[in-house]
């Protein structure tokens, strides 16, 4: 394409770049101050003058401004601007918890932590493009070299007006990124300016396209350890040339510059010549994503460009001849250094030669035709169109590989045609398993069309796909399963994956075994369990089961069939804090702690060990690789998505899924899946160089068939409902035993209060004091329903011990029954014992097989608390109901009050 050349217009760029910051200190301050931008500044603005597009009066630079100062000069340079309206920020980025606005922070930024974070002193971006959509100029570029930066291609996505912006980002969306050597400008800003000084003229697309090369060339990485890649977004057919290396037209020979006509000025929210823009909320119907029919001028299929040219570049030819005879020019030679200026021609004599050249050019249009002439004026390139951009929505986890796959494509012999064209581009992004699962079934007009604030898959997820990569076919399943009768997406989801990884227990070598009997032919919780005997203080953990398919296939092994041990599976993960939300960040973070990372193992797909996981500048342990036979493994599958209103280019788009599918399930393919530590289909080894040194074995067996698509629902709803309010059920040991054991914070009634903390509103619990004869059990002190806390603790404290004995055996098969016949609701459940353990006598023999029995089929853990000390050793009655139920055992040893709390608040919802 001829991109938009400003030269001779009326252009503004503002440069802006905040090094300094008040406050940086919290509560409410910046992380800090930024001196490698003001170096930035510097380099941009000698670059930018040096390009010979934009005049060094055209170019504004603010110096770490206060927010109402960015605001007026702003508004100022949108007015002003005709042409090019450049804005350049470098800065501190910062972001909601939503991640769904990107807010770049002034000099006097401030940070009110809370629910919704507020950003004091920044400006929002889906504000400044308002304010740039304002302006009168032909294009908009913006730059942004800040944490975060990605995240602003949401706005752009959703923008009414976006034909006339093209979006630079420095980082990937949700990426924190180092500002590099203080005395040296960033590490984004010293590339891109690096480039712009490189050729002989450089567009924005070509400026992009470059800059991504050049940052994975260097090496450089996000603050999570994974590649650090600049972000791009604009229209196909929409490009702007940014620095020239040629004189510009309406110069002299020696540079200066002449007066010249404006281009017309064009209305805010029109653009460069092309179709119109959509409206607000809804995907531009011109472009070459699914979100609307293609416009009547684009190509059938991809390729070179036909005979006639398409009249954008026939509007361009008046520019191009009158700028062909500078061009075409014979200038002497260069200057040696030292040599006097030569005199500069006066510009209004005219050569013979210079004459002739409209009739040649003339003479070449018809010989030529027009496709010709432009080929002259512009190179080879302008002969191809622009590909056919296909989106690819893919799991968290399959980004990197699928990134990888999709840039080997592109320059690959399959995707070029016989004139060296590209045939298709194509765009990689992940978004949350279960939130594409979600839009996908339920969601898809509100994607092609937000109505509202609330739900907006085009803010949340990203644009509307044209192909889908879940990690398993159960995904394409599930959407299928339970569609809106009035969806506007369908899907043709491959029967075959593409390659396939299991999901392994990835044990530090401190604490493993390498012995073939642990690491195959057991259950998850089986392993779990052999690795807990070994190692007391041995943990697990899983990524998040919302997020990331392998995080879920985990949590159909930890839960079991038809997910009856959902509460003991969540135990045997507990961990504090929120899970990692991806396996390769769960990697990642592990070696922060080096005591958590020796003795923490990690439920992630089998391929991460041996690809890594961007993070190779943290020391991992060590680990084996252990099979658990009843966990699903990672499957990609190829899913073709189909939206209403886009059929009008829908052959086109066809052909350019169909070649990447067939791509993807070929042998350079299959050579991409194995790089990145994929098994095949039949699960042998796509590269089998160096498997024992990774931890992995060769043929494990047996490996876990794929997914069901009921198992993975089952699993992710009571998942749900885990994190949900849950249900307590409190039997207190009132025994005559317990006299000396009852007063104060560490006696029964007070332990049980101080548990209270952990339960919330939507909770319910009830408390049973357990004494008397076997007919009746316990005595209801507090009904099992939902209380105020205050009026829980007060029933608490009117309890008395009576002078009778307990009977655990008979309360705990009642408390069962209880909470049995209240399970259908899918809460988290828990009984907890508080006892002195002087009435185990009646918990032996065939009463305690009876209370063992029922507890292996009730599913509800049972925590028991013995006051006295040795209460939970090895053969004690509490420890073994604790043991079989999924529940803890704790005695005087343990610090009572905090690990009852804990034990509580993870079925609780309390606050405290």
């Amino acid at each position: 394409m001829i991109p938009f050349d400003p030269r001779g217009a009326v252009n503004r760029a503002l440069l802006v770049g905040v090094s300094e910051y008040h406050p940086t200190k919290s509560p409410h301050g910046v992380p800090g101050d930024l001196p490698a931008v003001e170096h930035n500044l510097r380099r941009m603005r000698e670059v930018l003058a040096r390009g010979r597009v934009l005049d060094e009066q055209e170019i504004e630079v603010l110096h770490s401004p206060y927010s109402h100062d960015f605001s007026r000069a702003l508004e100022a340079a949108a007015e002003e601007a005709k042409g090019l309206l450049l804005l350049y920020f470098a800065g501190h980025g910062a972001i909601p918890s939503a991640g769904d606005e990107l807010f770049l922070q002034m000099r006097n930024a401030r940070v009110i932590p809370g629910g919704p974070a507020v950003f004091l002193g920044a400006e929002m971006f889906s504000t400044l493009l308002a304010v740039l959509a304002t302006s009168r100029a032909r294009q908009i570029v913006v730059i942004l070299d800040c944490c975060f930066a990605g995240n602003a291609a949401w706005n752009w996505e959703t923008f009414y007006d976006k034909r006339r912006v093209l979006l630079m980002m420095s980082v990937q969306a949700n990426h924190l990124i180092d500002a590099g050597d203080p005395t040296t400008p960033t590490p984004y800003t010293d590339a891109l300016a690096t480039l712009l000084e490189e050729g002989d003229g450089t567009s924005a697309r070509d400026l992009a396209d470059r800059l991504r090369e050049r940052m994975a060339a260097l090496g450089h990485r996000t603050e999570r350890g994974e590649p650090w890649e600049p972000q791009f977004r604009a229209e196909p057919d929409v490009d702007v040339l940014l620095t020239a290396g040629a004189a510009a037209p309406g110069t002299g020979p020696d540079g200066d510059r002449t007066p010249r006509e404006d281009p017309a000025p064009v209305p805010p929210g029109s653009g460069p010549p092309g179709p119109p823009a959509p409206g607000p909320g809804r995907a531009d119907a011109s472009a070459p994503g699914p979100g609307g029919p293609a416009p009547e001028d684009r190509l059938k299929g991809p390729g070179p460009r036909p005979p006639f040219p398409r009249p954008t570049a026939l509007l361009a030819l008046p520019r191009a001849l009158r700028a062909l005879p500078r061009a075409l020019r014979v200038r002497p030679g260069r200057s040696r250094p030292g040599d006097p200026p030569r005199p500069a021609r006066r510009p209004r004599r005219r050569t013979a030669a210079r004459a002739v050249v409209p009739v040649v050019l003339a003479a070449a249009l018809l010989g030529l035709g027009a496709l010709g002439l432009v080929r002259i004026i512009c190179g080879s390139d302008a002969a191809c169109a622009p590909p056919l951009e296909l989106r690819v929505l893919t799991d968290p986890d399959l980004e990197p590989t699928v990134r990888a796959a999709a840039d080997a494509y592109l320059t690959s012999d399959g995707n070029t045609t016989d004139e060296g064209c590209r045939r298709t581009g194509i765009t990689v992004y992940s978004a949350g398993s279960s939130d594409v699962v979600t839009a996908l079934r339920e969601r898809t007009g509100a994607w092609q069309e937000p109505r509202d604030a609330d739900t907006n898959p085009q803010r949340d997820i990203g644009p509307q796909p044209d192909v889908w990569i879940p990690a398993s076919r159960a995904d394409a399943d599930r959407v299928e399963a339970g569609r809106d009768t009035d969806a506007v997406a369908d899907l043709e989801a491959d029967e075959e994956p593409l390659a396939y990884s299991p999901v392994v227990l990835a044990v530090p070598h401190d604490i493993g075994s390498d012995a073939l009997g642990d690491r195959t032919d057991l259950s998850l919780n089986a392993m779990i369990d052999t690795l807990t005997e070994r190692y007391g203080d041995a943990a697990v953990r899983r990524p998040d089961p919302e997020f990331t398919t392998a995080g879920l296939l985990a949590t159909v092994g930890l839960y079991g069939a038809d997910a009856h041990a959902v509460a003991r599976g969540e135990r045997l993960v507990a961990q504090p804090g929120p899970p990692s939300p991806t396996a390769a960040e769960l990697l990642c973070t592990l070696p922060d702690d080096d005591a958590v990372d020796d003795r923490t193992a990690a439920l992630v797909p089998e391929f991460l060990m041996r690809s890594g996981v961007g993070c190779d500048r943290t020391t991992r342990s060590p680990r084996f690789a252990q099979y658990p036979e009843d966990v699903p493994g990672v499957e990609p599958v190829f899913v073709r998505v189909r939206w209403e209103g886009a059929d009008r280019d829908e052959e086109a788009r066809d052909a350019s899924a169909d070649g990447f599918r067939d791509w993807l399930a070929g042998k350079r393919g299959e050579e991409v899946f194995g790089r990145h530590g994929f098994r095949a289909t039949d699960r042998r080894l796509l590269d089998e160089e160096g498997v024992g040194d990774d931890g992995l074995l060769h043929a494990p067996s047996p490996l876990h068939r794929s997914a069901g698509r009921d198992a993975m629902e089952r699993a992710l709803r009571a998942y749900r409902d885990a994190g949900g309010p849950g249900r307590v059920l409190f039997l207190l040991d009132s025994s005559g035993s317990m006299a000396g054991l009852w007063e104060g914070p560490s006696g029964g009634p007070g332990l049980l209060r101080q548990s209270l903390g952990g339960l919330g509103g939507q909770d319910e619990y009830g408390v049973w004091t357990v004494a008397g004869p076997g007919d009746r059990p316990y005595g209801t002190l507090l009904p099992l329903d939902r209380h105020r806390r205050a009026d829980a603790e007060y029933a608490v404290g009117t309890a008395r011990v009576r002078d009778a004995e307990a009977d655990p055996h008979a309360a705990l098969l009642a408390a069962l029954d209880e909470m049995t016949a209240r399970g259908d609701d899918h809460r988290p459940q828990l009984i907890v014992h508080i006892t002195d353990g002087e009435d185990d006598d009646r918990l032996t023999g065939d009463r305690l097989d009876e209370v063992l029995a029922r507890v292996r089929t009730a599913d509800v853990p049972v925590t028991a608390v013995s006051l006295r000390s040795g209460g939970c050793g090895q053969d004690r009655p509490d420890r073994r109901i604790a043991d079989v139920s999924g529940g803890r055992c704790l005695d005087a040893g343990d610090d009572l009050g905090a690990a009852l709390h804990d034990e509580v608040a993870r079925t609780g919802t309390g606050e405290d």
